[in-house]
């Protein structure tokens, strides 16, 4: 999907404020609100815009740890790579995955209550996998996630 200057801005603006009322919204990006409102449903109708999303505080939901877990598979295929994918996501403690080259083919943030909650987590649902080679697990003092994307694109001037 080709972005154009006005695009740009409604994007940057949502990843600065996702909460920000359509009136408001035009307003900053210096359009009609009935223009805004085209404009949205195009952005998320181009696959521009995935999704809007509530940040929440971990402890709040009982969360008392999390760290990266680093799974290396025992081969590199496609049909062993889609199979731990699908597994690892269907974890309710798997916050992001990220499928990697290197010397590890995964890297997986989970969120825990305890310590011991991530033991039984990495021994149940990453060890048991015959597909996995090794892990190696690093916990996370701080995470910050900043929300936003950079825009490298030149969008047009239409």
């Amino acid at each position: 999907m080709q972005l154009d200057r006005t695009d740009c801005d409604l994007v940057a603006a949502l990843q600065n404020n996702g909460r920000l009322s359509n009136k408001e919204l035009a307003a900053r990006v210096g359009i009609a609100p009935s223009t805004c409102v085209v404009r949205l449903r195009r952005l998320i109708d181009g696959g521009a815009l995935r999704g809007f999303h509530a940040e929440v505080d971990a402890h709040s939901l009982g969360v008392g740890l999390q760290a990266v877990v680093a799974v290396r598979l025992q081969r590199h295929s496609k049909a062993l790579v889609e199979s731990f994918r699908t597994h690892a996501l269907s974890q309710p403690e798997v916050v992001a995955l990220y499928h990697m080259a290197g010397a590890d083919d995964f890297l997986i943030h989970v969120a825990v209550r305890d310590p011991e909650h991530l033991r039984e987590m990495a021994m149940t649902a990453f060890t048991t996998r015959e597909e996995v080679a090794h892990l190696q697990t690093s916990l996370i003092f701080e995470h910050v996630d900043r929300h936003r994307m950079p825009s490298y694109i030149e969008p047009d001037e239409r």
